[in-house]
């Protein structure tokens, strides 16, 4: 079944329609044996449906403290202004899968990315202007097979390059007890890793506004990085620097970014537009 992924309309009374960029169509991805479908959320419904599903993942899972006006629900105030990409279990209809975009007019329109309240980010200027913001990334426990992620990325890719957009950011979070070592020893143990071989170059740094304190632990072990971070390096990610901390979600959180250039060529191939 081929589909037209659109962003959403907010036709709705709580959330006025703003300017949007052109749309992506493209023919959502599905993984045997995963029966899923890929579409963009197109009213205030579809949101919350992301937005609980975040709240699950993140407090129920990950004990974070989230201060939402709304029970059951991770909501913050860039939300009103991102695209939010779904995937959906085609038998329920459920969401098992989110990512929020933010588009560089959207971000100038929001005075700013999630990421600058955690980053300096003055390196990066220059990009801005081709620039896509990925956030609030999460799959419902039992849907975290590569086909669900395989299908998030190739909408996230269709999506830069329909809109002309080369870089993506975001903010790769890493719980502070992973491995089930002390509060950020995981965390600094992974970026003492993943700065080996994976450090942007310098003239692209950014400082964290509330750093980890990754140099004041002793006998750093090698640690895995978390499943999503590994998925970032694999498709040709950089680490744009040290993490920050973000005391709510209890995460270190990596400050990333990826060109288009980089990402392999299966995720570059030009979508199929709607018969």
């Amino acid at each position: 079944m081929t589909t037209t992924l659109r962003p959403r309309s907010r036709s709705t009374p709580d959330a006025p329609a703003p300017h949007r960029p052109s749309p992506p169509a493209a023919t959502p991805r599905s993984a045997a044996p995963l029966a899923i479908e890929v579409g963009w959320a197109r009213h205030q419904s579809d949101v919350r449906a992301a937005q609980r599903l975040r709240h699950q993942v993140f407090a129920g899972e990950l004990g974070a403290k989230i201060r939402t006006p709304l029970p059951g629900h991770d909501i913050d105030r860039f939300d009103d202004y991102c695209e939010h990409l779904l995937v959906r279990d085609r038998a329920s209809g459920e969401v098992v899968g989110t990512y929020r975009l933010l588009t560089p007019a959207q971000a100038r329109r929001a005075g700013g990315t999630y990421g600058d309240q955690e980053f300096n980010l003055a390196p990066l200027a220059a990009l801005r202007p081709t620039m896509v913001e990925l956030g609030r990334s999460c799959v419902r426990d039992g849907w975290r097979q590569g086909g669900v992620i395989l299908a998030l990325w190739s909408a996230l890719a269709e999506f830069a390059l329909r809109n002309r957009l080369d870089t993506m950011i975001g903010c790769a979070s890493i719980p502070m007890n992973e491995a089930g070592t002390a509060s950020g020893r995981a965390a600094a143990g992974i970026w003492h890793n993943v700065r080996q071989r994976h450090l942007a170059a310098p003239e692209w740094r950014v400082k964290p506004r509330l750093a980890l304190p990754v140099d004041g632990f002793d006998g750093l072990a090698t640690v895995e990085p978390p499943a999503l971070i590994k998925g970032y390096l694999r498709l040709g990610a950089r680490v744009l620097g040290p993490p920050a901390w973000d005391p709510d979600f209890n995460t270190a959180d990596l400050p990333m970014l990826m060109r288009i250039a980089d990402l392999p060529a299966r995720y570059q191939r030009a979508p199929h537009h709607a018969a």
